[in-house]
């Protein structure tokens, strides 16, 4: 597809073509091939299940290096833009961040402000600033990284925050403003909170749905109708391999 800036272009494209962008979720070479095969124009790595194919935990119990060297081998393999997830950043410096995944191949990112290593979720300024830093590192790059800011306000929900939805849309409205091109409040319960979200944001949200049952706010054609522009599956096209090769293999096993 030729250049990183080319793919990222291409990216940021597709999530403004008018149609709903899916980006299956891959962990290794193989998923991203199969992918690919299928017809799909871009993918997206998930931590979880990335760490999943090298034996080790998510919430950064990988090591940047270790992420990088996973996200190298997919976006080597496949002719298309892929977006990977670096959870809060492992503790990286924007410039340094965005000039590793570049060349590691990525033209997309997820950036988290649950800090893993610190046991701690980010201060509103402190994740829209850390959002801005990495646009500029992008800008002065001058590729067009798809920064896709994810709060997890939800998944934290009322043990942390008095209205988690409240909180997601501050924090998702200041990522908008500091350059974030996609906006990924992770958990989103149902279709009047994500209506919500969409209301308040210009930026495409992300809904991590399952690839079978769909997601809490929709199913496919619903989430469709609601103008939803970026779906991915997170662990659960991962997870919804288990059975049917539980299935495959049980007759072969002693």
């Amino acid at each position: 597809m030729g250049t990183v800036q080319s793919r990222a272009s291409e990216l940021l494209r597709l999530h403004h073509s008018g149609q709903t962008l899916v980006l299956p979720t891959v962990w290794d070479a193989w998923s991203a091939g199969v992918a690919a095969d299928a017809g799909f124009a871009a993918l997206s790595i998930g931590s979880h299940p990335l760490a999943n194919s090298r034996g080790q935990g998510d919430g950064e119990d990988m090591s940047l290096d270790e992420s990088l060297d996973g996200i190298r081998r997919i976006c080597s393999a496949v002719d298309l833009p892929v977006s990977a997830d670096v959870e809060s950043g492992y503790d990286t410096p924007a410039g340094e961040l965005v000039e590793r995944v570049l060349e590691a191949g990525a033209v997309g990112i997820n950036v988290e402000d649950t800090v893993h290593s610190e046991g701690r979720v980010r201060e509103v300024a402190e994740h829209a600033d850390y959002i801005a830093a990495l646009r500029q590192a992008s800008d002065d790059a001058g590729v067009e990284l798809v920064i896709n800011a994810r709060t997890d306000a939800l998944l934290h929900g009322t043990s942390r925050f008095t209205d988690p939805l409240a909180e997601a849309i501050t924090r998702m409205t200041a990522c908008e403003a500091a350059g974030a091109r996609s906006a990924y409040p992770v958990k989103v319960p149902d279709a009047a909170s994500l209506r919500a979200l969409q209301a308040a944001l210009s930026i495409p949200v992300n809904v991590t749905a399952h690839p079978v049952d769909g997601a809490p706010s929709g199913s496919l054609a619903e989430l469709r109708e609601l103008g939803v522009q970026r779906i991915t599956f997170g662990p659960l096209l991962q997870a919804a391999l288990t059975e049917p090769l539980t299935e495959l293999l049980r007759p072969w096993a002693p």
